[in-house]
């Protein structure tokens, strides 16, 4: 573990830009990562908080021929999309760039040269599954087969979704081609490895040894599985049409496989933030006293502790990264995410449907975060944490706040009085909380650290409870100035610690209470520091409220100053506004059912004569009750244009009696009577099922009178 480091370089998982940003990968990754990198610079660190759009590999390929358009107006449509979600829901990026960057190419293709110049990849001619038909090789995920390890048919040729288990596309059983259907073949081509087993005493003694007490169970888990199972080469090569070209001779019509250039990113993301700014990018990657940190979720771990920092120690030069703290998965309403299936609630879906309510997700998703489990996001849950935490709990003691130093003193803070012990208990408990938050944050325990972030304001409101201003008003006045002024600086420091989680909601809490007009009085702090220590640097003057202000000081807010008018930090949500999201994924449910409902196989042949023998005729349903003692039964009398006559039908669980009665129905009227449960049948209903599975009466488009035949 990196002690004290100098500056952070801290990198969040580049988004494949084959689709819009979804709940998932915002808890998995982009809000820890953004909570950590906003606490870090509150504390005054140097730090680089990096990502990008990863626009290479066979997705992009996969959803070009999809939609029917070029590769290139895939990544175009989805990164315009990606980045402005990412803005507007307050993603902190000190550099947002794309590996179509001239940039990222450049610096890919010169770290594949070096490691290819030092000997570190094995040239190797092997047999890879090739779709004679489309006349290609076929990468990753244009193979799809059953898994050798659980059976699954929908594996894809990198990767198990239901086991979590990664593939080569050789390994599938009865492998398939997702562009023409076809059973590949198998051909020879010539790539390059990396040799992992030669980087297998490296990991063990780096992570197994050196990490293990710091790093998340299960990142350490699955590292140590990897490692004992065996380290094999993996091919960082492939024949595509789409990628970074291999900058070798002998490599042409081949690009560099996307789980090698895409790490590389990181790097060159960083270079073309230092390079806007004025920096050297170089300390950021390859100074020791740099802490690099990865925010990844649990399917990106490999890549990013066994095979990112195999490619970084071949290459020599760079630092490794302090800690991997990835995160598990993210359900949805009971059921996994899956952007093909468009299970999913989308970034800039939400941004439009809950508008001005970005903290309420980043709120919903943090205290809810998959961090050593897969946990579920419910839409109940969501509004559940909003109505009874966020308005309730943070914003019902903001508003009190509010409203009684405007109505009290016209919103000038009062100078308090002599503290009593609970006014003292109460502001000493203040201080404690930045450094109990930051245990907390350091440590990667982001829902933990939202959690005393939220017993802040839970601090706040069983002070005023207890307190009660409102009635000591009456009897001593003198009284409530020391408690309006307690209270005040509880406000003032939730505007300062809320920031990493809330930055909406902290911007907005701070221009109520006028922050921004304290910046001589919060530079005197910076003096206060220096006359402590002596170590400090220069004293700044032009200062806002920091982090480590809340537990030196207890005038945070001072007396005299002005605040704003009271404005309602939280809404409630309504229930209407929750069934609209529940009712739109049951849309989706019901679309993905129809478009995967296969159709039964045809029976066997049958003759003419055979149909001719059925007499189906068009009736009315005239009566119907449930069959006693019976929960699937009904019992109903059909005009079937002949006669009326009893046929007892298994549909009560998914009709009543009276909503049947006068329904058109096909009826098979020479069916041999059965008696059940003593009730003779004579006849059956034809049903089929929708989309739903839903049963459904086969009845005729046109108006038929009863008796007509079906021929």
């Amino acid at each position: 573990m990196t002690q004290n480091p100098k500056r952070y370089t801290i990198t969040a998982a580049l988004p494949y830009t084959n689709g819009p940003i979804h709940i998932g990968h915002l808890a998995g990754v982009y809000v820890p990562a953004d909570i950590y990198s906003r606490y870090l610079r509150l504390q005054g660190k140097d730090i680089a908080f990096i990502c990008g759009s990863d626009e290479h590999g066979v997705a992009i390929s996969m959803k070009a021929k999809k939609e029917g358009i070029t590769p290139q107006e895939v990544i175009d449509k989805y990164d315009g999309i990606i980045r402005k979600s990412f803005a507007d829901f307050g993603i902190s990026f000190n550099n947002y760039s794309r590996t179509s960057a001239k940039i990222h190419h450049d610096t890919a293709q010169e770290f594949f040269r070096k490691l290819y110049d030092n000997g570190d990849f094995i040239e190797e001619v092997t047999e890879q599954l090739y779709d004679a038909k489309a006349d290609q090789f076929l990468a990753d995920r244009f193979v799809v087969g059953t898994c050798p390890r659980c059976g699954n048919e929908g594996a894809y040729g990198d990767q198990c979704e239901n086991c979590g288990s990664t593939l080569n596309a050789t390994d599938l059983i009865n492998p398939k081609s997702t562009i023409t259907g076809e059973t590949p073949i198998l051909k020879e081509t010539k790539h390059w490895f990396l040799p992992l087993d030669r980087y297998s005493d490296f990991l063990t003694k780096w992570i197994l040894e050196g990490h293990k007490s710091d790093w998340k169970p299960n990142v350490y888990g699955q590292v140590k599985s990897w490692i004992d199972g065996g380290l094999e080469p993996r091919a960082v090569t492939r024949d595509l049409d789409w990628g970074i070209d291999v900058p070798v001779e002998g490599a042409e019509g081949k690009k560099l496989y996307v789980w090698f250039d895409a790490p590389i990113g990181y790097i060159s993301s960083t270079k073309e933030w230092a390079a806007r700014e004025g920096k050297d990018w170089e300390p950021y990657w390859k100074d020791e006293d740099t802490k690099l940190v990865h925010f990844i979720g649990k399917d990106n771990i490999v890549f990013h502790c066994i095979i990112f920092p195999a490619m970084l120690k071949a290459e020599g030069s760079y630092i490794l990264p302090d800690n991997v703290p990835a995160n598990e998965f993210l359900n949805l309403e009971g059921n996994k995410l899956s952007t093909s299936k468009n299970w999913a609630v989308w970034l800039h879906e939400y941004l439009e449907e809950f508008p001005d309510k970005q903290d309420v997700l980043r709120y919903a998703l943090t205290s809810n975060a998959p961090e050593t489990k897969d946990n579920d996001f419910t839409w109940k849950d969501f509004q559940a944490r909003n109505n009874n935490e966020l308005v309730a709990i943070f914003g019902n003691f903001i508003n009190r706040v509010v409203v009684l130093t405007n109505k009290y003193y016209d919103g000038i803070i009062p100078t308090p009085n002599e503290f009593t012990d609970i006014d003292e208990a109460t502001l000493n408990e203040l201080k404690a909380y930045p450094a109990v938050i930051s245990s907390s944050v350091e440590r990667y325990r982001f829902r933990e650290a939202l959690g005393e972030l939220m017993n802040v304001a839970r601090l706040g409101n069983k002070y005023l409870a207890d307190e009660e201003p409102w009635k000591v008003m009456k009897d001593n006045p003198e009284r409530v100035k020391t408690q309006m002024y307690v209270a005040l600086q509880i406000a003032a420091a939730l505007s300062v610690l809320a920031e990493p989680f809330l930055p909406f909601t902290a911007s907005k809490l701070s221009k109520i209470l006028n922050l921004g007009d304290l910046k001589e009085h919060f530079a005197g702090f910076s003096k206060f520091l220096k006359e402590k220590d002596r170590d400090a640097k220069d004293i700044v003057i032009d200062k806002t409220l920091g982090w480590n202000d809340i537990s030196e000081n207890s005038d945070l807010i001072p007396a005299g100053h002005k605040i704003g008018e009271a404005e309602l930090l939280f809404a409630k949500i309504e229930d209407e506004e929750i069934q609209k999201q529940v009712d739109k994924l049951e849309a989706t449910k019901t679309a993905n059912i129809a478009e995967n409902k296969q159709a039964e196989p045809q029976k066997d042949l049958i003759q003419f004569e055979d149909f001719a023998k059925m007499d189906i005729r068009i009736g009315t349903i005239l009566e119907a009750e449930k069959m006693p003692k019976a929960n699937k039964l009904l019992v109903l009398k059909v005009d079937t244009g002949i006669d009326v006559r009893t046929i007892v039908s298994g549909i009560a669980e998914s009709f009543s009696p009276e909503e049947i009665i006068g329904k058109r129905v096909s009826v098979l009227a020479n069916l041999a009577p059965r008696a059940l449960r003593g009730v003779e049948s004579q006849g059956m209903i034809l049903m089929t099922t929708n989309a739903e599975g839903k049963l459904v009466f086969v009845n005729p488009d046109a108006d038929a009178p009863n008796g007509s035949t079906v021929n």
